[in-house]
């Protein structure tokens, strides 16, 4: 799983591959590919058909494997968007019912290493992502899978992707208690594409808003960062070794809106002197706690880190998780300190002794495109 130690290790990674092989299952000492490796397709654009805009029709199990059989219904609209120019997107869905109002999220990335894709789930009440369906394509039909709790019980899910037409897609989830013998199908969502649709997300800041100051510090403490930036990111090489060398990097960051603010997804690419660095933060604000998680991918895993959980007051914003560092654990801070409409900053630190000190090791500078002004 990808955590944000690992950025360390990615622009150097890059380099390294280059000189030093490795051989790993499914390949031969010489360095020649296994024939059922060699045969995987390349499915990073497995879910191209589906960008656009959707009207959604949803049947969903109301307790599903209880030997019950009512089902209720939905409609609403679905979204899906491009992210890193197609090796990962992102799904929104609004739908409403006799059962109520429902908005959910799903963020897919692509592993180019495995060729499968990550499906990652969330809901607007819940604030956090579910653990991610895994899977791939074959023959035009998608196939995902993960292992969860139902009712206190370990339960299989299977989720499947049925292109129907360019027009038409077809969603079926399904769970089984008895280890994937039989399945009982829970959800199922059809979209019909509508065509000529118009974009209607803006990732403008909230500037022409009057916010209280609980609002600012809640779902609306990332408002100031929607839209496009030009990054300078310094890192430390080498944290917790006593070093003070530092690399930078320049690129820039474009935020959208989730939710109405209640969520968000940002994408960063930077340049420099070591490498590339292409991922993105997706972070959920959770409205019973007056938290937000914060969850990292890097384009080259398409792997989730685990999520750093906290929230902003007097407009600081503070963002805490424990990680393995080097072998050993570490605790991690990311912070926003306040920032104004035009620019911005944050700032990771590692400790290693509990959080009595803290070495910052990263340092982003934020400064809004003129265009975006």
């Amino acid at each position: 799983m990808f955590n944000r130690t690992q950025l360390y290790l990615l622009v150097f990674a890059l380099i390294a591959v280059a000189h030093f092989p490795r051989v790993t299952m499914g390949q031969a000492a010489d360095g020649s590919a296994s024939s059922s490796a060699a045969d995987k397709r390349d499915g990073q654009k497995d879910f191209d058909f589906e960008i656009g805009t959707w009207k959604t029709h949803v049947k969903r199990l109301v307790s599903p494997l209880s030997g019950k059989n009512d089902w209720v219904e939905y409609n609403g609209t679905t979204v899906v968007r491009k992210v890193w120019s197609g090796k990962a997107n992102l799904v929104e869905l609004v739908m409403d019912g006799p059962a109520g109002h429902f908005e959910g999220l799903s963020l897919r990335l692509y592993n180019p290493s495995t060729r499968q894709w990550s499906l990652n789930f969330s809901n607007i009440k819940s604030g956090v992502l579910s653990l991610p369906t895994i899977g791939e394509f074959r023959n035009g039909r998608g196939e995902f899978y993960n292992q969860e709790t139902l009712n206190g019980r370990s339960i299989f899910v299977r989720f499947i992707v049925i292109p129907e037409s360019n027009d038409v897609c077809r969603f079926e989830q399904s769970f089984s208690d008895d280890g994937g013998k039989t399945w009982e199908l829970n959800w199922i969502a059809t979209d019909t594409r509508i065509k000529d649709a118009v974009e209607t997300t803006s990732n403008t800041p909230s500037t022409s808003v009057k916010l209280s100051a609980k609002e600012r510090d809640g779902q609306h403490a990332f408002d100031w960062e929607f839209g496009d930036w030009d990054l300078h990111i310094k890192r430390l090489k080498g944290p917790l070794t006593g070093s003070t060398t530092w690399v930078e990097l320049k690129g820039k960051v474009s935020q959208r809106r989730i939710w109405n603010g209640k969520a968000n997804l940002a994408e960063v690419t930077a340049e420099g002197a070591t490498g590339n660095l292409e991922f993105l933060a997706l972070r959920l604000y959770n409205p019973k706690t007056n938290q937000w998680a914060l969850y990292f991918a890097s384009s080259s895993d398409g792997t989730l880190s685990v999520p750093m959980f906290g929230e902003f007051k007097d407009g600081l914003g503070e963002f805490y998780d424990q990680e393995p560092y080097n072998e050993r654990a570490i605790l991690v801070r990311f912070t926003f300190p306040p920032s104004s409409s035009d620019a911005g900053r944050s700032e990771q630190a590692f400790s290693s002794d509990g959080g009595k000190t803290w070495e910052t090791n990263w340092i982003n500078s934020y400064t809004r495109r003129v265009e975006n002004r």
